[in-house]
C-alpha cells in the first residue's frame, strides 16, 4: 500500500496534465468540426478520432521523442513562450518557477498519500466495470456468429457479390445468415463478417438490400470497427471522463452519416435507402456494441432528415486545408519540436536564482592521501516517496571543474576559459537538505526531483565558489 501511495503521488500531477492537455486537444477539435460542419463527415470523424487518440499519447510523449533527436547538448534561457506553454499545457505540475523563495508544491503529500490508494481503486472497479459488461456483449455475439450458417448461394449472397463488384472491393467478405434478430453488421476487426438475420430478408426488396449491404461494405473499407475498438479502450480507461464518452456519441455520428454519404455518392436513390434503414430498425434490434458496425446507429430522425435533404457535400478549400494543417502541427509538431529544441526543461536550466538552497554546507580542502592515491566519490541524494534517509549532496576529493560538470550536465570538451586551479584544486563537500523543502519535495514527480537537485548544486557552486558562467556556441572537432 506503501509503494502505491507513492507511486500515485508521483504520478498524479502528470496525469492531471495528461487529462487537462486531452480536454483541451477535444475542445479544439469541437470548435474544427464546427467549422467543418457542412464539409465532409469522413472529415470530421478524422477530427473526433484524432482526439480519442489523444487520451492514450500524451503530450511528454512526443516531447520525449523530440528530444531524443536533439542534437544540443548546452543549456538554454528560458523564452517567454517556451514557459508559457509549459504553464498552459502543465498547469498541475508544480515546476520550478523562475522567482520565488521555493519551488514547492503547495499540496500536502500526506493528504494524497491518504486519498491516493482510494481513488486508485475507484477507478480499476470502474475499469473492471466497463470492461466486463463490453466482454460479456462481445461474448454474446461471437457466439451468435458461430452458430450462423456461413453462405456461399442465395438471394442474400449473389447480393453482396454485386455490391462489392460496385464499390470494387479488394477482398470479398463473409456472409453469415443468423437466426436472431440483431440488426445486420459487420463482426470481427481483422477478419470481418457480415451477420445478416435471416428474418429481415423477406421484408426487404433487391433495392433495399443493395442499399444496407453497401453501408455494411463501407464500413468495412473504413475500418469502422478497429476504430470503434480503440476508442472503446479509452473508454474504458477513462471511464471517469464524461468527454471520452461524449466523443463516443460524436464517432458513431459521423461514421454513420460518412456511411450514408458514401452510398448516395455511389448511385442509391435516398428514398429507397432511407425506407431500407427503417425497415431495418421496424424488425431488428441495434447492435449492442459499437465496435460492430450497422446500418442503425447515431440519430435516426436527423439520419433521415440529412439523407432525403439534397444537399451538396463541399469541399475543402485553401483556407480550410491551411486551418487543419495549423491544427496538426500544433497538436503534433509543436510539441515534437518543442522537445527537439529543450533537451532538458527550460525552467531546469534557468538561473538558479530562485532554487531552494542546501543548508549546513561544508567545503574544505583534500587532504591528498600519503600513498599517492587520487579517489573522487560523489553521491547526490535526492529526497523520494518514502524516504527517511537524509538528502544532500556529498562529495570526497572532487575538483570544481568536476562540480560544474555535474551541475550543469556538460561534457569535458564543453567548459573552457576556466582557470587551472579549477581543476587542480580538490574539496570535500558536505551538503543537506532543509527538512521542510525534503518533505515537500517528496509529493514531486521523480524528474522534477532531479531537476531541483540540479538547481541546488548549481546554486551551490554559485554561493560558495564565485564562479561567472555564460553560454557560447563553438565549432569544436568531433
Amino acid at each position: 500500500m506503501t509503494m502505491l501511495s507513492d507511486l500515485s503521488n508521483a504520478g498524479a500531477p502528470a496525469l492531471a496534465d495528461h487529462l487537462w492537455q486531452s480536454t483541451l486537444v477535444a475542445g479544439a477539435a469541437g470548435l474544427l468540426a464546427l467549422v467543418l460542419r457542412r464539409n465532409s463527415a469522413r472529415l470530421r470523424y478524422c477530427i473526433w478520432f484524432a482526439a480519442s487518440l489523444k487520451f492514450l499519447v500524451p503530450f511528454s510523449l512526443l516531447i520525449a521523442a523530440g528530444g531524443a533527436f536533439s542534437w544540443r547538448t548546452a543549456p538554454s534561457p528560458t523564452s517567454p513562450g517556451m514557459y508559457g506553454m509549459e504553464i498552459v499545457s502543465q498547469p498541475f505540475t508544480k515546476s520550478l518557477p523562475l522567482s520565488g523563495p521555493v519551488a514547492i508544491p503547495a499540496a500536502s503529500p500526506a493528504l494524497l498519500a491518504r486519498l491516493s490508494p482510494l481513488l486508485f481503486w475507484v477507478w480499476v472497479l470502474g475499469f473492471a466495470l466497463v470492461l466486463s459488461v463490453w466482454m460479456v456483449r462481445w461474448w454474446r455475439i461471437s457466439a451468435m456468429t458461430g452458430k450462423a450458417t456461413l453462405l456461399s448461394e442465395g438471394r442474400e449472397y449473389a447480393a453482396l457479390r454485386r455490391v462489392e463488384y460496385l464499390t470494387r472491393s479488394r477482398r470479398p467478405l463473409a456472409l453469415r445468415l443468423s437466426k436472431t434478430s440483431v440488426e445486420p453488421g459487420v463482426f470481427g476487426i481483422f477478419r470481418p463478417a457480415l451477420l445478416w438475420p435471416r428474418s429481415i430478408s423477406t421484408r426487404l426488396e433487391d433495392a433495399h438490400l443493395e442499399a444496407v449491404i453497401a453501408h455494411e461494405l463501407f464500413h468495412v473499407r473504413r475500418r469502422d470497427n478497429l476504430a470503434a475498438a480503440l476508442h472503446m479502450l479509452v473508454e474504458a480507461i477513462f471511464w471517469f471522463h464524461p468527454l471520452v464518452w461524449w466523443i463516443g456519441l460524436r464517432l458513431i455520428e459521423e461514421r454513420e452519416r460518412a456511411c450514408d454519404e458514401a452510398v448516395l455518392e455511389l448511385g442509391g436513390r435516398r428514398g429507397i435507402y432511407a425506407e431500407s434503414i427503417l425497415k431495418v430498425c421496424e424488425f431488428c434490434l441495434s447492435s449492442p456494441l459499437t465496435c460492430v458496425s450497422g446500418v442503425t446507429g447515431a440519430d435516426l430522425k436527423k439520419r433521415m432528415v440529412y439523407i432525403m435533404t439534397d444537399h451538396l457535400v463541399r469541399k475543402l478549400n485553401l483556407s480550410r486545408k491551411l486551418l487543419l494543417w495549423a491544427s496538426a502541427c500544433l497538436v503534433l509538431v509543436l510539441p515534437f519540436a518543442y522537445g527537439l529544441f529543450t533537451a532538458t526543461p527550460s525552467r531546469a536550466e534557468s538561473p538558479v536564482a530562485g532554487a531552494p538552497r542546501f543548508t549546513n554546507v561544508t567545503i574544505k580542502p583534500h587532504k591528498a592521501a600519503g600513498d599517492g592515491l587520487v579517489m573522487t566519490k560523489m553521491m547526490m541524494k535526492v529526497p523520494g516517496p518514502g524516504d527517511d534517509k537524509d538528502p544532500g549532496y556529498f562529495a570526497i576529493n572532487v575538483s570544481l571543474h568536476t562540480l560544474i560538470q555535474t551541475a550543469y550536465r556538460v561534457q569535458e570538451a564543453q567548459l573552457t576559459g576556466e582557470a587551472d586551479w579549477m581543476k587542480t584544486d580538490r574539496y570535500d563537500i558536505n551538503a543537506t537538505v532543509d527538512p521542510s523543502v525534503a518533505d515537500q519535495m517528496r509529493g514531486l514527480s521523480e524528474k522534477q526531483r532531479q531537476l531541483i537537485g540540479q538547481q541546488m548544486l548549481q546554486q551551490l557552486v554559485a554561493d560558495y565558489f564565485k564562479v561567472t558562467l555564460h553560454q557560447d556556441y563553438r565549432d569544436l572537432p568531433a
